[in-house]
């Protein structure tokens, strides 16, 4: 597989370099930036970018505006780093399409592990790799959803979510578990954030939004049926 290049944006230049020396021990090329409209300028000089990992306080431009105009021209998988812990920033950037958020202090080893985990299933996945639920179906290896037939435009986040409703077809799945399969790792946030991405999805699936449906107290189970 070709070395996959990483965008840095951090206005700390020893945070950048501490990543970028961790992410290059993992052979990925890495790109920086020192601030928001650097990485703007950086993101679209760059057409391989295969993932950005992307600091909140910055001058310029923050990461919010830095991760809405990524996002108005590209799906391509976005981390978030942050020194506040606050539950609203974290709701805020899954609205955004954030794919991780990450709370400064953290280690630079599960930082990478992340990128790893994010990468490995957006380019590493056999090319007969296809899922079927009703009308909708998902070709893993394209990274690509069509319902009836047409394409439809999901977030990293949103497709992985999809993909595992998919895979446990029929199955009452708590928040809890879906967070820890879908984000990857054991995640310490708020289980609202899976409210917040179903919310989304079943609005971008049209009336197939309703094979999702909500277990009381519990999450949510994934089921075809007559719409």
């Amino acid at each position: 597989m070709d070395t996959l290049k990483i965008l840095v944006v951090d206005d700390e230049s020893r945070m950048r370099m501490l990543v970028r020396d961790f992410l290059v021990r993992k052979d990925f090329a890495v790109v920086e930036a020192g601030d928001g409209a650097e990485a703007v300028d950086v993101f679209f000089e760059n057409k391989d970018i295969a993932l950005v990992i992307l600091d909140v306080m910055m001058p310029k431009m923050d990461g919010w505006e830095v991760c809405r105009e990524i996002r108005r021209h590209s799906d391509v998988p976005i981390i978030m780093l942050t020194a506040k812990a606050d539950e609203r920033d974290e709701l805020l950037g899954f609205e955004l399409g954030v794919d991780e958020y990450i709370t400064k202090p953290f280690s630079p080893k599960i930082l990478v592990a992340r990128v790893e985990a994010i990468l490995r299933r957006t380019n590493a996945l056999g090319t007969d790799d296809i899922l079927e639920a009703g009308a909708i179906r998902i070709s893993r290896a394209a990274y690509e959803v069509t319902i009836d037939g047409e394409p439809v435009k999901l977030s990293y986040k949103e497709f992985e979510l999809l993909t595992y409703f998919v895979e446990n077809q029929g199955l009452a799945l708590p928040r809890e578990k879906i967070l820890n399969n879908v984000w990857n790792y054991d995640y310490f946030g708020d289980a609202r954030t899976i409210d917040t991405h179903v919310k989304k999805l079943r609005s971008k699936l049209g009336k197939y939004g309703e094979y999702i449906t909500t277990v009381r107290g519990l999450g949510y189970k994934f089921e075809v049926k007559p719409v």
